[in-house]
């Protein structure tokens, strides 16, 4: 601080200086408070004006000879604040670094002031004139780039393709079972590319995630996040955590996609903490210290063998593990966690011939133009996706007709399903009758939407 007020042509005062950074109890971290702190102890020792500095925000890191540099979570920052002060009533202005002024200017109506250096800061206040001072800055939001690999590089694997078109269209949660090499990672990473567009508000919701975390990139923006951590992460790196709470992938995932490969292969403590906020969109962190909540509205696409050599059900490698290995590998996955997943599908192995013979696949393009027809009459109808339905808007706009309730009944019974499998069948079948354009459930709806609830038990 001392170096870079001198390199600025300001004198450091010669007395004891006290930096109250309140409330106390609150983690203060990164060089963001350099900036504020060197405009109050110049305001204090009376080296430039005061009296506007409580109409503005600022955030910046100081380099030793003065100049800012980039901090990180500028769009969270400038998102929460931005919302906070149109709450109250108080327009925020925010004077920032200028690398930060493309992600903070994202936020609509928030106005951003980009600045090079403290001088320009100080500048900024000292001048009479309105063409001295800082200039608004102007960027308009970079063109979505199509950056999703195409579901037309996946050929045959109809099934899959349908159950995900359904996941996508309600915002449902998919496992897909099958042997290596059958095409689940392939069809998981062509996922985001069929989820319906990201409005403005999910868009800057994801990107403040990002921004907190350090990864947001401008080439992302309004880009569904998709999240692959590798089957050897910890709780923390799931959920977000450590001494200074931080986002996991569950929250850098939030209105994307969280693609767990070779699920039974996770810890069966880390995938447990997965149940609550697959049920609530968001993730609490706990600490002695303090408490961060932190979103978590993502959609899980999970993959697995079917059994430790992943060969059960091939037609052509056969499979050399016992009935019991079979059932300890799947048993690693809790039926809690297993209700919790609407769709679960199985994906087969194609024999050689038909793979050579088959001819490029439905592109993303096509499936996603009857994605969003679906979504639209979900949000017409109710304001939101269908799997986030309460059980009294179940009953509203997911009653099926007589047919597809004795079927459905007499499913539940068969299978023994709990009452959330009941309700997220239900879920389900409306999802497909939204994309066929029913009004209404109908029994083939239901039929379907059965046939996609298969456990692993009973595989």
């Amino acid at each position: 601080m001392r170096a870079a007020l001198q390199n600025a042509r300001f004198e450091f005062p010669a007395r004891r200086i006290t930096v109250n950074l309140a409330p106390a109890d609150l983690p203060k971290e990164s060089g963001r408070f350099d900036l504020p702190i060197a405009l109050g102890i110049l305001a204090a020792s009376e080296q430039m004006p005061g009296d506007e500095l409580h109409n503005y925000e600022f955030a910046g890191e100081l380099s030793l000879s003065g100049e800012l540099r980039p901090i990180r979570g500028a769009l969270a920052m400038t998102y929460a604040m931005h919302r906070a002060g149109g709450a109250s009533g108080r327009e925020r202005t925010f004077i920032l670094p200028r690398a930060n002024a493309d992600e903070a200017a994202l936020v609509t109506d928030a106005r951003i002031l980009p600045a090079d250096s403290l001088l320009q800061v100080c500048a900024h206040f000292a001048a009479r004139d309105a063409d001295a001072r800082l200039a608004p800055h102007r960027s308009a939001p970079p063109a979505t780039a199509g950056a999703y690999p195409d579901f037309a590089d996946v050929k045959g694997q109809a099934q899959a393709k349908r159950a995900l078109e359904i996941a996508a269209a309600g915002a449902h949660s998919v496992l897909m079972v099958g042997p290596p090499g059958t095409g689940k990672s392939m069809l998981a990473a062509r996922f985001a590319g069929i989820l319906p567009p990201m409005t403005d508000e999910e868009a800057l919701e994801s990107a403040a995630v990002q921004s907190l975390a350090g990864g947001f990139s401008m080439e992302r923006w309004r880009l569904r996040p998709y999240r692959a951590p590798h089957h050897t992460a910890s709780g923390v790196a799931l959920v977000g955590g450590g001494g200074s709470p931080r986002p996991g992938e569950i929250s850098l995932a939030h209105r994307g996609v969280l693609f767990l490969d070779e699920l039974p292969e996770f810890d069966r403590r880390v995938l447990e903490v997965l149940r609550e906020p697959l049920e609530s969109g968001h993730i609490t962190i706990s600490r002695a210290a303090r408490q961060a909540d932190f979103p978590a509205r993502f959609q899980l696409v999970a993959a697995m063998n079917p059994c430790p050599c992943g060969y059960l059900g091939h037609p052509a490698n056969k499979c050399r593990c016992t009935p019991d290995a079979v059932a300890r590998y799947q048993g690693k996955i809790s039926g809690p966690l297993l209700d919790r997943i609407d769709l679960q599908i199985q994906v087969a192995a194609l024999p050689h011939e038909d793979l050579l013979r088959q001819a490029s696949g439905e592109s993303s393009a096509a499936i996603a133009g009857r994605v969003a027809d679906a979504y639209d009459l979900q949000v017409q109808r109710q304001g939101k996706a269908n799997s986030a339905l309460s059980a009294a808007e179940i009953d509203a706009h997911c009653k099926p007709d007589m047919p597809g309730e004795q079927l459905l009944r007499a499913a539940m019974t068969k299978l023994n399903w709990s009452a959330r499998a009941y309700h997220r069948v239900l879920k389900v079948a409306r999802t497909i009758a939204d994309l066929s354009g029913a009004a209404s459930v109908q029994q083939a709806h239901v039929a379907e939407a059965v046939q996609y609830r298969r456990a692993l038990r009973e595989q």
